[in-house]
């Protein structure tokens, strides 16, 4: 790792040999100025540079100079101000044009030391953070998104095409389809993408608790509230909040949820004046809400509201041609992260994975890969390496129904085993087992106990 350089500029000679003398044992790498030309031309030539230390006295070039070029051509590198006697108002004024800060004159060399570390400290911290939001581009961007069908590529069409807006999105779509990940992209390709994004799963907070977390409270607003806490609104703001699975939001929220959509104020429990928030929505769901509507579950106005630009994700079984570009992507981030040396399908085994129904949709692809890569010793995918289920042999899925009924199974039964196999392909998650049977959790529950199941 190279060491940090930084550009020195001081007329006195005295003053510049002594900043060297101190700074040279820090292991810094130092470009020394005499003359402020000479520090505009430096800043100019030099690639990799850090930091700069400037006297604002300097002649004709001044400090207040070289500080306006480097914000224009170098803004991430910190300008310290060295000042003389009476020039501190001077230094101020350069704090307001973006000086790090300033330190005057005679100078105190531990804390000269102090505030370079601290300068080159707050860089390295805004390098990686900015690193950090290029690779969050670069992981959630539309092309990430695998598909190779007409109705994906239409779907991401539109998506990008509302990312250049702050429009309230509505994405629709089984579990498993990618709703969240289309949310990304859609949040990353904006003009908010350097701004937070704030993902809220309404059917993973109790709803008891779901209003405070969404809308935050103030001290005292109920018995625990032992201190003021912003909610995910005020938390995503200037950035875009992604409500996933907003059909289980209660009535409360959703005519809370209507307020801010429509005027872009929260209401913290308890509080007595709104809070104006400046965010994007995007709202996903696997239920189909007209049918909560009618049912009374969901606000009518609330629907209307969210689904001017609606995005509906296709299952996996309706584009069975996205199975095998899928399939190749996950194998290949496999063999990218983790070194495995599976990276081929057979065309049996594809034909096998191709005709199956997949009712976890891509997430269950995914988890299938995951699961093979471990299993199959061989480098290419046989239909012997699949799992069972995908074979034929334990699937209980909606094709199967017939045949279940041709054997003499119960209501009861065929319930049960669609519990059952719910429940093996969430691992046992209650919250994604009812995602996939289309219930609520607590509708899961009840049936789970009536079938004795754990």
């Amino acid at each position: 790792m190279r060491p940090p350089t930084l550009l020195v500029i001081e007329d006195e000679d005295r003053m510049r040999r002594l900043l060297e003398l101190v700074l040279k044992p820090e292991g810094y790498e130092l470009l020394l100025a005499r003359t402020g030309e000479d520090g505009l031309r430096l800043l100019r030539e030099t690639e990799g540079l850090d930091l700069i230390v400037t006297d604002l006295q300097l002649g004709a070039v001044s400090g207040l100079d070289v500080l306006q070029a480097a914000k224009q051509t170098r803004p991430d590198v910190p300008v310290l101000i060295i000042t003389g006697y009476g020039t501190v108002k001077s230094a101020v004024e350069a704090m307001k044009k973006g000086a790090y800060d300033y330190i005057s004159k005679p100078v105190d060399n531990e804390e000269l030391k102090i505030l370079i570390a601290r300068a080159l400290q707050v860089r390295r911290l805004s390098q990686d953070n900015q690193a950090l939001r290029a690779g969050l581009h670069e992981r959630f961007s539309f092309d990430r998104i695998v598909s190779r069908s007409p109705q994906m590529a239409e779907v991401k069409r539109l998506a990008m095409e509302m990312a250049r807006t702050d429009v309230t999105v509505l994405i629709t779509g089984e579990s498993g389809t990618g709703k969240e990940l289309l949310a990304r992209a859609i949040h990353y390709a904006g003009a908010r993408a350097n701004g937070p994004l704030i993902a809220v799963n309404c059917a993973g907070i109790p709803e008891s608790l779901l209003e405070s977390e969404l809308f935050g409270y103030e001290k005292g607003a109920f018995t625990d509230a032992k201190k003021s806490k912003a909610g995910r609104f005020q938390l995503a703001d200037r950035g875009t909040l992604f409500l996933d699975e907003i059909g289980e939001m209660s009535p409360t929220a959703q005519a809370k949820l209507l307020r801010v959509l429509e005027d872009h104020v929260v209401e913290p429990l308890g509080g007595l004046r709104g809070i104006k928030v400046d965010i994007r929505v995007i709202c996903a769901t696997h239920q189909t809400l007209p049918d909560l509507v009618r049912n009374g579950r969901f606000r009518e106005d609330l629907y209307y509201r969210l689904s001017g630009c609606p995005l509906h994700l296709p299952p996996l079984r309706e584009r069975t041609g996205d199975v095998r570009a899928l399939l190749e992507a996950f194998l290949e981030a496999a063999a990218r992260e983790r070194g495995t040396r599976l990276r081929n399908v057979s065309p049996e085994a594809l034909a096998v994975l191709q005709r199956y129904h997949w009712p976890g949709n891509v997430r269950e692809l995914h988890n299938t890969v995951e699961w093979l890569t471990i299993s199959c010793k061989d480098d290419e995918i046989k239909p012997e390496h699949l799992p069972a289920n995908l074979r034929g042999s334990g699937a209980t899925t909606r094709r199967d129904l017939p045949a279940l009924l041709s054997f003499g199974l119960s209501v009861e039964e065929i319930e049960k085993a669609m519990l059952q196999e719910a429940l093996q392909k969430t691992g046992g998650n209650v919250s994604e087992a009812s995602r996939l049977l289309k219930i609520t959790r607590n509708t899961l529950r009840y049936r789970m106990a009536k079938h004795h199941l754990p």
